[in-house]
Parts: structure tokens; C-alpha cells; sequence
């Protein structure tokens, strides 16, 4: 659940923890055993991704069957993508043809490592959990796998050299993810598209896309047999001569700046992704999306001038993220967190940063937004909870102490009597 030192100084976050212990309980009980090929899907989505399961298990099960799927079959072709270790003469066309694929039984690669490796063995159970979809969620599934193979494919000899490049490879890594499940919500018949939607549909899957790619640098350049590298030369170029070199000590000023101009270049996208939350009808559906989302801006606060970025793991803890997913409950909320959040990245801004006034720009359009629609005053706070969570420690401690103070006097008073 979360390390009792972390716990004891965020005792506000014991109650959210224990909710979500339930929750992961919840999800392990939805597993539809009467259907052997889903059981199995949800099996397997539990173990490449725990927080995704959770996130869809409020959706209706129809399109909780549907988004599971589409999930797997992207995740086992970005498997194919991330594993250095296949030749390109066989990767690319995999790629190319991985839509195809996904209408056979019988078909599987191995490829990946651990969990990862176990998707691609059974994978032969999400073909056929595909094969029991609704002809509309198929037809959606199919057109997003070929598109998206099909800019992997391009990006495997082609690298990541200027802004435009970046976005469109996080257009093909998760742009189309967002435009995908937005066909699905239209298919369920429980949403509609708004005329701009493929535009805040994609700016919702970079975003994401974006901070993954941000935080996981050091997992990326780390990678054997060699490196995956995503970060745009036209970026990190005005740091550093090699994009690894930004993992040095003795360039850890450099790789502070470069990674401050990769974080101000994610948040121009978060307009769009509150723009598409706003828009979402169905409660269930609206959690399922917000979540993510509100991660991912907690998620760019952390990183944002840290260092640590470039030393090892950088994420939200547990309790943290727990709260999030206890508390998103409309877009009052949204507003709120994605407020918060923005003030926690502003404090870290360093007037010195080549990008500071770019930054800060920028944190003053999220806060606008947030301040003229949503009532923030009523809000639970991500950012200024410590004077609370002292307070609470105290008021858990007190009739602890009391009980020890008992328990202690009643020892007495019998050997006393003795």
C-alpha cells in the first residue's frame, strides 16, 4: 500500500489508499470467467498495466470489453516497437501487418520481457475477444492498429530530429489512441464528437505520450541492446552534443534546462485535453479519462526541474495518485487538480531557465482556464495539505497515546494489587 514512513507523513491519504485497495479487489473480481478469452484479456491488462484496469472498470461492460481489447492489441504492437532486439527486416513488417493479425486465432510473437512477453504469448486470446466484439468496435480497432503500425514502422529508421517530428511520432504512439477511443465512445452510442474532436482527441493521447516519454528517459536511453531515443534533436541539440550525455553529472545543469523546455512543450497541449474532459457526458466515462490526465499533470509538476529525472524513477506516489482517483469526480475537480498542479510546477520555475518566461506563460493559460470555470475555493487541495495532514497525524496519534496512557495505568493497578 505505500511505505509506513510515506503513510505517517500523508496520513491524508490512508482512507483514498484503502479505497483503492478495494478497488484493485473490485477488478480482480470483475474478470468474467463464464468467457475464457476475456478472462484471460483482463488477466493479462492487470498485469502490463494495474492502473488502467482500474481506471475502466466503471465503464458498462460492453465498452469495458471493447477499451480492454483495444488497449492489448496496442500494447502487444508497442511491444513489437520497444523491443530493440528484433532485426527491422522482420519488425517493420509485423508492424505493417499487425491489423491483420489481429483477425487470426491462431497467430503470436514472441517478443518483450516479462509481463510483456506474457501478452504476446496468449495473444492468441485477444484475437479471438476481438473477434467477439460488435462489427463497430472492430472496424475502429482495426483502422487505429493499421494506422498506428504504419507510423511505428516509419519511425523505426527515421529519428525523432525536430519538434514536428516528435509530434508526429506521439501522434502515431498515442495521438491515434485517443482518436480510437474516441470512435469507441461514438460506437457505445453513450457520447457524441464535437467538430474539433480529432484535434483535442489527439492533443489528449500527446499529452499523455509526451509525459511518459519525459519521465521514462532514463529507462529509454538505458535500454539494451540499444537505446530508444524520442526526445527531439531540436530540443536536447541546443544542450548537449548526444542525447545520452544529458544523463552525466557534470551536465546536469544542461539536462535540467533541456528537461524543463520538454515539459513547457507538453502543457501546450493541456487546454485541448480539458477542453475534451469538459465535454464528456457519461460520469464513468468522464473518470476513466480524467484520471489519466490529472497523472500526467501531477506527473510533469514532479519531473519539472528535477534532476532525478536523469538519475532514476520519477513518479507519483501511490497515496497520491489514490487521492486523485478518490476525488475526480466532475470537472469542478478537474479544474481543480490541474490548478494545483500548475501552481506546484510555478513554484519550481527558475528565473534563470532559458525557457522560464515561456513556462510561465504557459502555467498562466491553465490557471485562466481553470479559474474561470471551475469554483476553486471549494476545492480540496493537491498542493497545500501539509498543515492538514500534520494536524490529522495528531488527532490519530492522540487517542492512540491515550490508549497506550490505559493500557499502561491498568498494567499498574494490577501489579499493584498483586
Amino acid at each position: 500500500m505505500g511505505s509506513l514512513s510515506t503513510i505517517l507523513r500523508h496520513p491524508d491519504e490512508i482512507y483514498p489508499l484503502l479505497r483503492l485497495k478495494l478497488a484493485i479487489m473490485k477488478a480482480q473480481n470483475q474478470i468474467p470467467l463464464d468467457d475464457p478469452h476475456l478472462a484471460v484479456c483482463y488477466s493479462l491488462l492487470q498485469k502490463v498495466s494495474r492502473s488502467f484496469s482500474l481506471v475502466i472498470q466503471q465503464l458498462g461492460t460492453e465498452l469495458r470489453d471493447a477499451v480492454c481489447v483495444f488497449y492489448l492489441i496496442l500494447r502487444a504492437l508497442d511491444t513489437v516497437e520497444d523491443d530493440t532486439s528484433i532485426p527491422i527486416e522482420i519488425k517493420v513488417p509485423i508492424l505493417l501487418a499487425f491489423h491483420r493479425h489481429i483477425y487470426d486465432r491462431d497467430w503470436h510473437f514472441t517478443c518483450g520481457t516479462k509481463e510483456y512477453k506474457v501478452l504476446m504469448d496468449q495473444f492468441h486470446h485477444v484475437s479471438a475477444a476481438f473477434l467477439e466484439l460488435e462489427e463497430g468496435y472492430q472496424e475502429a480497432i482495426e483502422d487505429i492498429t493499421k494506422r498506428m503500425g504504419a507510423g511505428m514502422a516509419k519511425f523505426i529508421s527515421k529519428e525523432v530530429e525536430t519538434v514536428d517530428d516528435y509530434d508526429e511520432y506521439c501522434h502515431y504512439a498515442a495521438g491515434l489512441v485517443g482518436l480510437g477511443l474516441s470512435k469507441l465512445l461514438l460506437t457505445s452510442g453513450l457520447e457524441t464528437l464535437t467538430p474539433d474532436w480529432q484535434q483535442i482527441s489527439n492533443s489528449t493521447g500527446l499529452f499523455l505520450q509526451k509525459t511518459n516519454i519525459i519521465k521514462d528517459y532514463l529507462e529509454d536511453i538505458n535500454e539494451i541492446p540499444k537505446p530508444r531515443m524520442f526526445w527531439p534533436r531540436e530540443i536536447w541539440g541546443k544542450y548537449v552534443d548526444k542525447l545520452e550525455d544529458l544523463k552525466n553529472e557534470e551536465k546536469s545543469t544542461k539536462a535540467v534546462q533541456c528537461l524543463n523546455e520538454m515539459v513547457t512543450n507538453a502543457l501546450i497541449h493541456v487546454e485541448d485535453c480539458l477542453k475534451s474532459m469538459a465535454g464528456l457526458r457519461d460520469p464513468a466515462i468522464f473518470k476513466s479519462c480524467a484520471i489519466p490526465q490529472i497523472v500526467a499533470m501531477g506527473t510533469l509538476a514532479l519531473c519539472y526541474n528535477n534532476v532525478q529525472v536523469f538519475r532514476g524513477a520519477v513518479k507519483l506516489r501511490r497515496g497520491l495518485i489514490a487521492k486523485v482517483i478518490d476525488r475526480t469526480k466532475t470537472m469542478g475537480d478537474v479544474y481543480g487538480a490541474f490548478y494545483d498542479f500548475s501552481c506546484m510546477l510555478k513554484t519550481k520555475v527558475d528565473k534563470n531557465d532559458p525557457n522560464a518566461m515561456k513556462t510561465l506563460q504557459r502555467l498562466e493559460t491553465i490557471e485562466k482556464v481553470c479559474r474561470e470555470n471551475g469554483d476553486l475555493h471549494k476545492r480540496k487541495s493537491y498542493v497545500n495539505d501539509e498543515t492538514q495532514s500534520k494536524a490529522l497525524l495528531f488527532l490519530m496519534l492522540v487517542p492512540l497515546l491515550a490508549l497506550l496512557v490505559l493500557a499502561y495505568l491498568k498494567h499498574t493497578h494490577i501489579n499493584a494489587s498483586d
